[in-house]
């Protein structure tokens, strides 16, 4: 079954719903050098994170100038995982070394070299990105680019990107990710979820599916 990321997380009530709907991953923003909606302080992070329930993986989404920095922000939210983005691979391999949770990649769909990510994370969240390196577009990429790199990588890859609960079916069919990451497709408004579009992207995205040949 298609693993479920719900990202951007701001509220406990919104938080509730993405766990009620039967989200695997719950994602919080701290710690990135653009302006959005979404960034919470540390220490509203780390709230957040310890309301979640075993059995769900808290993702602390940010984007350290450096892996000691990444890791220091990671030890005040005590996430089970950290994503990053931005990152070279000597760089998120330097935050493996140190950090004790999973470590997720953020990277562009449109990359060549994302074996080298592979190499050193425990998973890849493939996105669009803009000219900063952050996701979070809201913009969709080539779904059969994503298929590929999904059946040439042994890591897990996690689809973002402009995924709605109307395309979140087609994309699955397509794509075959091993999981699916939304933040503003499931919004009513910046950093806001709308809780009737996190339960309907959740139960399109794990709906047993006939993958596309």
């Amino acid at each position: 079954m298609t693993r479920v990321k719900i990202c951007g997380l701001t509220r406990e009530a919104d938080l509730d719903a993405a766990i009620d709907a039967g989200a695997d991953m719950v994602g919080f923003v701290c710690g990135v050098p653009i302006e959005t909606p979404r960034e919470l302080a540390p220490d509203r992070a780390a709230a957040l994170v310890e309301r979640v329930p075993e059995g769900i993986t808290s993702v602390l989404v940010t984007m350290p100038e450096t892996p000691a920095e990444g890791v220091e922000l990671a030890e005040r939210v005590d996430p089970d995982a950290i994503q990053v983005h931005d990152y070279s691979p000597d760089e998120l391999a330097a935050l493996a070394d140190r950090f004790e949770g999973s470590v997720l990649a953020g990277v562009d769909a449109a990359d060549d070299d994302l074996d080298q990510y592979a190499n050193v994370a425990d998973a890849l969240v493939l996105d669009s990105t803009d000219e900063q390196g952050a996701g979070g577009t809201g913009e969709t990429h080539d779904w059969d680019r994503a298929r590929a790199v999904v059946a040439d990588l042994d890591v897990p890859v996690l689809l973002a990107g402009g995924l709605t609960p109307e395309n979140v079916t087609e994309a699955v069919r397509t794509v075959d990710s091993f999981g699916v990451d939304v933040s503003s497709g499931t919004e009513r408004s910046g950093g806001v979820k709308d809780h009737t579009a996190v339960q309907q992207f959740v139960e399109r995205a794990t709906a047993p599916r006939t993958v596309t040949t």
